[in-house]
């Protein structure tokens, strides 16, 4: 299964966010996701064994527990899509950066402050206005 078609389900995305978090056991998860999507525990299970049999989850056994951690590795091919965006996103954050500190410099500057003789004075009323 690809990385989207995992991540494309957004119990799956959630549980992923969860678990970006720290570990957490199998019922943790459970709770959260039943509360947050009215699903089963079946149902949770099944997203669980999703994710973890496209690595996106390790499972470990701790007693009768098993504690879900997140793998990082298949995040890395969405990752790698993403980078082809990034340069357009730069650059529009670079333009958008300027702008913004243009901004802030016209701000500082007074309206009436120095410049060209005469300026800083009001200008006088034309045509009786």
């Amino acid at each position: 299964m690809h990385a989207f078609d995992v991540l494309g389900d957004p119990v799956r995305r959630r549980i992923l966010e969860l678990l970006a978090d720290g570990e957490r056991t199998s019922g943790a998860v459970t709770e959260v996701i039943r509360t947050e999507f009215g699903i089963s525990q079946s149902a949770v299970s099944q997203h669980l064994r999703v994710l973890r049999d496209n690595g996106f989850a390790s499972v470990q056994a701790e007693g009768a527990r098993r504690i879900y951690a997140i793998e990082p590795a298949p995040l890395s091919e969405i990752d790698a899509w993403l980078d082809q965006f990034r340069r357009i996103w730069t650059q529009r954050l670079d333009a958008l950066e300027t702008e913004l500190a243009r901004g802030k410099r016209a701000r500082r500057l007074p309206a009436d402050g120095p410049g060209p003789a005469g300026a800083g004075k009001p200008n006088p009323p034309t045509n009786g206005t």
